[in-house]
Parts: structure tokens; C-alpha cells; sequence
């Protein structure tokens, strides 16, 4: 039963995830974790980790993973894992493959209308809202611990939160680089 809620659930994501896949990543989480409770924030978070380093999409990656791990979390077999991965992943494209194919003669006639640019103009700044939600939603106690329970992982969270930060915005380093340092600081720092 649980397939049919991942399709029903990614496919639902895959309809009003605008933005690309980080835009997508609070609508995931929102679903995943705290509507179906199908993994917790830490398993989640672990989840976008790994869909950054890995080649593709991270909206694509993190259902995915989110699809193996909710079938694996009710208690399914591997290959059943496998099953919700791939029931995910094919939910989450589904309804963009439709729409790009019923649109795409209808965009390129009207897309310099004033109709479709007011549309574009009203949808980026929910974009930018959605990627400011999934970063919102992702500083949790599970991400960077607690002052009261492990003062030392806390302040070493909130350096790297901030060094990523400076050196990915303000040092144009780049966003793979600075997670190779994150994690080698990680596992200095913090084993």
C-alpha cells in the first residue's frame, strides 16, 4: 500500500515543485517527514546530503532516496526498496514529462505575451520562498544539535553553517569544495 502513497504523494510534489529540486526539497521533507512520518529529519537530511554529491538532479535524487527509505522503514525488503525508488522517481517526473509535452508547441507561440511573463514574474519570488523554506526547515536540533546537549557540536554546526556560507557566497568557492571541507571538518572535528 505504501507505493501507492509514494506515487500519489511524489506526484503531488512533482505538480507544484516549482523552482527545480531545491525548491522541491521543503515540499518533500514537509510530506516525508512530517505528514507521513515515513523517516525522521535526520534520516531526511542524510537523504539531500547524498543527493548533492550524487550526479543528477537533487529534486530527482531526494525522491529517489526518500522512496527507498520509506519502503524500507515500513519494513520491506530491498529489492522492495528498490521498488519505492523507482516509484518515486517516476512520480516526481511524471507530471513535468506531461505538461512539457501537452505545452511546449502552446509555450513557444505565447511565452512573450504579457499573460505568460506576468505568470513568470509572480512565480519567482515563490520560488525564492520555497528555497528559503527548505533551508529554514532543514536548522533543525537534528542538524546542528543543541547548545544545552552538545554545546561542542553546536558551535562547530553553527562555524560551518557560517563558513559555508561566506565561502560559497562571498568567496565564490565552489558548492562541491565546500562540502569536501565541511565533511573532512566534520570528521576532524567532531569524531
Amino acid at each position: 500500500m505504501i507505493y501507492l502513497y509514494l506515487f500519489i504523494t511524489f506526484f503531488e510534489i512533482g505538480i507544484f515543485g516549482f523552482g527545480g529540486g531545491y525548491g522541491m526539497l521543503s515540499l518533500i521533507q514537509g510530506e516525508v517527514v512530517h505528514h507521513w512520518h515515513w523517516m525522521t529529519t535526520g534520516e531526511f537530511t542524510d537523504i539531500v546530503a547524498i543527493s548533492q554529491m550524487t550526479p543528477g538532479p537533487v529534486g530527482i535524487n531526494s525522491a529517489t532516496y526518500c522512496g527507498y527509505t520509506a519502503a524500507i522503514n515500513a519494513g520491506y525488503s530491498v529489492p522492495m526498496g528498490i521498488l519505492g525508488s523507482f516509484v518515486a522517481t517516476f512520480a516526481l517526473v511524471l507530471p513535468s514529462f506531461i505538461l512539457m509535452i501537452l505545452i511546449a508547441k502552446m509555450f513557444m507561440k505565447y511565452m512573450h505575451t504579457s499573460t505568460v511573463q506576468s505568470i513568470f514574474e509572480g512565480l519567482r519570488p515563490a520560488v525564492v520562498g520555497l528555497l528559503g523554506a527548505a533551508a529554514l526547515m532543514l536548522m533543525t536540533k537534528d542538524n546542528f544539535s543543541s547548545f544545552t546537549e552538545n554545546p561542542w557540536q553546536f558551535c562547530i554546526s553553527i562555524f560551518l553553517f557560517a563558513a559555508t556560507f561566506v565561502g560559497t557566497y562571498w568567496m565564490k568557492i565552489n558548492p562541491i569544495r565546500m562540502i569536501i571541507y565541511s565533511a573532512i571538518a566534520g570528521l576532524v572535528l567532531l569524531y
